[in-house]
């Protein structure tokens, strides 16, 4: 995981009272939902509103719009990476996919929220940084398993999803099955016999 040093600018806004941390929250909740509905150019208002809060608390949390893309995407890319971790009981293969299932639902709703951020900017860096950390291990597991194509890097794996996910589908089974197309090319000949 990208340690706290890097995205410690973005922590360092975490409220510590019980009550502003709530409020802290209930934006980031409600600045996922609209910027999924309605992209990086949703009103701050609306956000404000949803959230049950005045818009000089959103303020006060993030004197910047730049600051709340950073924010959610940060909180994004640790629900992402900690969710690896309920996925280690699972066959080398069930985890992958499903870790990579959860990865195709991040990207295709942060899409927006990623774009506002400089790709080379030392947030987008640390959290990249991190989801590799969360799924290069899976991949691992299942190439050592014989069930992953033992050619096949992380950073492929990426590109693929990205490539699936670069495009918007009239319905998320047309998603779904273009994904479990894209993950057959993944799979282990000898796991296809």
């Amino acid at each position: 995981m990208a340690s706290d040093d890097q995205l410690g600018k973005v922590f360092a806004r975490r409220p510590k009272r019980a009550d502003a941390q709530r409020n802290y929250d209930a934006l980031i909740a409600a600045a996922r939902e609209v910027f999924g509905e309605c992209g990086a150019g949703a009103s701050l208002e609306e956000i404000a509103r949803r959230a049950g809060v005045g818009i000089g608390t959103l303020y006060r949390n993030f004197p910047k719009r730049r600051d709340l893309f950073e924010a959610v995407y940060v909180e994004e890319v640790r629900a992402l990476s900690r969710s690896a971790a309920g996925l280690v009981d699972l066959p080398p293969w069930d985890a992958l996919v499903g870790w990579l299932n959860r990865f195709v639902a991040y990207v295709a709703t942060k899409r927006a929220l990623a774009e506002e951020l400089v790709h080379d900017s030392e947030v987008f860096r640390s959290c990249r940084t991190e989801i590799y950390a969360a799924g290069e291990p899976l991949l691992r597991r299942a190439q050592d398993a014989g069930v992953a194509r033992p050619d096949a890097g992380f950073d492929d794996v990426v590109r693929l999803i990205s490539g699936v996910t670069a495009y918007q589908f009239p319905d998320p089974a047309q998603r779904d099955r273009v994904l479990a197309i894209a993950l057959d090319g993944l799979r282990s000949p000898a796991a296809h016999g």
